[in-house]
């Protein structure tokens, strides 16, 4: 299964564009939450509109799923915390979103919300549990924050992550988490866009402005991951031990191959 991870996109249309451009290339196209800007000029509920609209264009196309992010939350629930109502409707538009569960070809997907208080926290982590139970060959989960104390969650001040995200993966022990929130991490002094903790691994792809987005590219046949952005290149591969710091590409990998960038050279 081909892979492609994009998140944090933020209402970036030239970053929508590319996604769905490239999308038919890839089995699943995963984003990892934060489809929304509140900060732009752009009101919300008009940007939700737009998004909805290339969410069913790249769906169109091949597979998708997608969570929520801290920027997606649009109302509250019956306990008063915030949450991402427009998101669970994409599961009407063959999408599964948030508090769903799916499985590909014996790998089963738990696809958290953004918790915004200890009632969402809760439930979050009875979905966990419910799932661990499950058959399954490996374990994904999607999960907007990145887990405390690890590359994937360091701005290059402070860890900015989540630390019952931590504990349940102690817990669980899922094979991937796909993450975003934390914009900085792969490009900070000590921050990444993967780590492993135990046999669990992180992948955060970043944040970055104009297109093509930061994204990584996961090919769980082959078992490698490779992640591209505006900083260069680099590549992991699923079986080994992560070793730092992990170096940058010349060239891409034999595999990873698409009509305008087959055995062209990455700039240095």
């Amino acid at each position: 299964m081909r892979c492609l991870i994009v998140s944090d996109l933020h209402y970036s249309l030239a970053q929508y564009d590319w996604v769905l451009a490239v999308a038919g290339h890839f089995d699943l196209v995963i984003i990892a939450g934060d489809h929304l800007d509140l900060s732009s000029s752009v009101d919300w509920r008009a940007q939700t509109v737009v998004v909805k609209k290339y969410i069913d264009r790249i769906r169109a196309k091949t597979r998708l799923v997608t969570c929520s992010g801290n920027h997606d939350l649009d109302s509250r629930d019956a306990s008063g915390e915030k949450v991402a109502r427009w998101i669970r409707d994409f599961r009407h538009r063959d999408v599964p979103a948030d508090d769903e569960s799916f499985t590909i070809d014996g790998t089963l997907f738990t696809i958290c919300p953004w918790w915004d208080g200890p009632v969402a926290r809760e439930r979050v982590g009875a979905q966990i549990a419910a799932d661990a139970l499950k058959p399954k060959r490996r374990w994904f989960w999607l999960y907007h924050a990145p887990p405390d104390n690890s590359p994937t969650s360091w701005t290059g001040q402070r860890h900015f992550g989540d630390t019952a995200l931590s504990e349940w993966i102690e817990q669980y022990k899922p094979d991937i988490v796909f993450s975003g929130h934390v914009h900085q991490s792969p490009f900070a002094k000590g921050g990444s866009w993967v780590d492993r903790i135990g046999s669990t691994i992180i992948f955060n792809t970043g944040q970055s402005y104009g297109a093509p987005p930061a994204h990584i590219v996961l090919d769980t046949d082959i078992g490698e991951a490779v992640w591209i952005s505006q900083a260069g290149v680099q590549s992991m591969r699923l079986d080994q031990a992560l070793e730092r710091p992990l170096p940058y590409l010349t060239r891409l990998p034999e595999w990873l191959t698409s009509p305008d960038r087959e055995g062209d050279r990455i700039p240095a």
